[in-house]
């Protein structure tokens, strides 16, 4: 456990050092035992530091309802995504998160880390992961910040044939498996070191996204990895 939680980082929590110590042992270790453990081991998870965000403020050009209507299951890939920007930190500069996820198995589709928060951004995000897609037409849901509001989001939409959702305003949870990514990899990951260059914060985003879809298990996709779940229903 204590060379598991120096690899990670110590990010672990026990739910995750459950799913892994009984994958490598293939064993059924209770949670409380795990638990346990830990503090005897005096092994803990990073604390989780909420951030106040800020929006800009725009006049919309196009809304439409909150489709998704905080139904958050998938029955199958590609069938619902949701999708945010957030804002991130290096030296004394910004740069900007934008990433689209998977309501079937959480995985990140497409994500582009840039130095503005703008059009391109979110359209470059949307393009990543429409190209992925073959013969489906998922509904992708957002808040209603200005990119998702935009005529060229809306024409990069009806052009795939998908399905347009937003939230409700002043309502985060309408897109709570976003904002429940971005506080992981900002737990797990961002707030743990500080990063000096673009570079250097590009990289880590990498890392992380990748560590998260390929080798973080999660309950409720039965103890595996978001592609693992994914590989099963191909």
């Amino acid at each position: 456990m204590k060379a598991l939680q120096e690899k990670v980082d110590g990010t672990f929590g026990y739910r995750q050092m459950m799913l892994h110590m009984n994958r490598k042992f293939e064993e059924d270790i209770n949670h409380k035992r795990i638990y346990r453990l830990m503090g005897i081991a005096n092994l803990r998870s990073v604390i989780r530091v909420k951030k106040k965000q800020s929006y800009k403020r725009s006049t919309p050009q196009h809304v439409t309802e909150n489709v998704l209507n905080r139904e958050f299951t998938s029955e199958k890939p590609n069938e619902k995504w949701v999708t945010d920007v957030t804002e991130l930190k290096y030296g004394t500069k910004k740069a900007y998160l934008s990433a689209i996820r998977d309501l079937y198995d959480g995985s990140i589709v497409s994500y582009v880390l840039g130095h503005s928060n703008n059009n391109n951004l979110v359209f470059k995000t949307l393009d990543q992961a429409t190209i992925l897609l073959n013969g489906d037409h998922p509904l992708i849901h957002s808040d209603r910040g200005f990119q998702y509001t935009s005529k060229g989001f809306k024409r990069k939409i009806d052009a795939a044939k998908m399905k347009q959702s937003m939230s409700r305003v002043g309502r985060c949870i309408d897109n709570g498996p976003m904002e429940s990514f971005w506080g992981t990899l900002k737990c797990e990951k961002y707030y743990r070191h500080k990063y000096k260059t673009f570079e250097e914060l590009s990289l880590a985003i990498d890392e992380y996204i990748h560590f998260y879809n390929h080798d973080r298990y999660q309950k409720r996709l039965n103890g595996l990895s978001p592609m693992e779940y994914r590989a099963r229903a191909a």
